[in-house]
């Protein structure tokens, strides 16, 4: 695996700083029934990385007193963690929007025939990953037989209201070093191919760019595509998308319970800092108000301002035509 953080140092993104907190992002691990290659989490079967009791007890006690209006769980694959369940349910009690960022196939892992109904019952909104609308294109980046299983988990959360009066999305990923394309476009071709082929149907598409870091990020140094990639990022930023970037408002919380900006920061190792200090445990935050502390940035972060703009919210500017 190359290590790209040294090679995000060249255009030198601007200082950003955080605006009012409303998103914990909580990362249970890396473990995953999956192993996509755009994945920026380096996910897999084989992780054994796992958020510890102890770490869960700290981040249900941030949630008590911070009061944060979303809970945005991911992983790997989150669900997979045998704390899942009790976080949601705790989440939901304190009257927090959550966010299960599911990637469908989990469903039909043994053990977790009641999850569907798990997640309905609780209102948990699904942000799932289909990153395209075609089998083939699907099982190349995320394995044989994933799109199949996919379209299953589609259906049997639409069953259960999703898509209608629960919210259900979808995330899209390019398959290479390109930009996303039009957000609403791309949806209607979506809502379009999926509803007629499958009866399949969603609330949002969400573009995400790939970010050149991780798996991704290695596989472009391999082939010789990853100054061409930054180039294309850097000539497509748009200084409009600053002030709507996930990071403003969001914390993202890995397995060990330390803090980072971002889940892309939380890969690269670059933690959150309050006063000069880094590597802050979640428990250190409680109380803290973190509004205009600078947010750590490297030119990875032009992944979320190139073109439309990018975050786990989708697209920034959903009117502007990708470069």
């Amino acid at each position: 695996m190359h290590a790209t953080l040294p090679l995000l140092k060249h255009y030198r993104f601007p200082p950003i700083a955080r605006a009012r907190l409303d998103t914990l992002q909580v990362n249970l691990g890396y473990k995953c029934n999956q192993s996509c290659l755009h994945c920026h989490v380096n996910a897999g079967p084989t992780r054994t990385e796992m958020m510890s009791p102890e770490t869960l007890t700290e981040v249900f006690a941030f949630l008590e007193v911070s009061r944060v209006k979303v809970l945005d769980i991911t992983g790997g694959a989150p669900e997979l963690h045998p704390g899942f369940r009790e976080l949601v349910l705790q989440a939901r009690e304190l009257g927090a929007r959550v966010i299960d960022r599911c990637n469908l196939t989990v469903l039909e892992e043994p053990g977790q025939d009641d999850l569907a109904s798990f997640l309905s019952s609780n209102m948990v909104e699904v942000t799932a990953s289909l990153p395209c609308y075609t089998e083939e294109l699907v099982d190349r980046q995320r394995g044989k037989g994933v799109y199949e299983k996919s379209i299953r988990g589609l259906q049997r959360l639409n069953a259960l209201g999703y898509g209608s009066e629960l919210e259900l999305n979808l995330v899209y990923n390019p398959q290479g070093p390109s930009l996303p394309p039009p957000q609403e476009q791309l949806e209607a071709d979506y809502k379009r191919i999926l509803g007629e082929t499958f009866g399949v149907r969603f609330n949002r598409l969400l573009t995400l760019a790939n970010m050149p870091i991780q798996r991704f990020g290695s596989t472009l140094v391999s082939k010789g595509q990853f100054n061409q990639y930054m180039t294309l990022l850097h000539e497509a930023h748009r200084d409009e998308n600053l002030d709507a970037v996930m990071c403003r408002s969001l914390i993202s919380v890995d397995w060990q319970g330390t803090v980072y900006d971002c889940d892309f920061n939380q890969m690269l190792d670059l933690p959150l800092s309050v006063h000069g200090k880094k590597r802050l445990k979640l428990s250190e935050l409680i109380g803290r108000d973190l509004e205009g502390n600078p947010i750590a940035v490297r030119d990875h972060c032009y992944g979320c301002t190139a073109g439309q703009g990018s975050s786990c919210g989708g697209a920034l500017q959903p009117d502007v035509l990708a470069a």
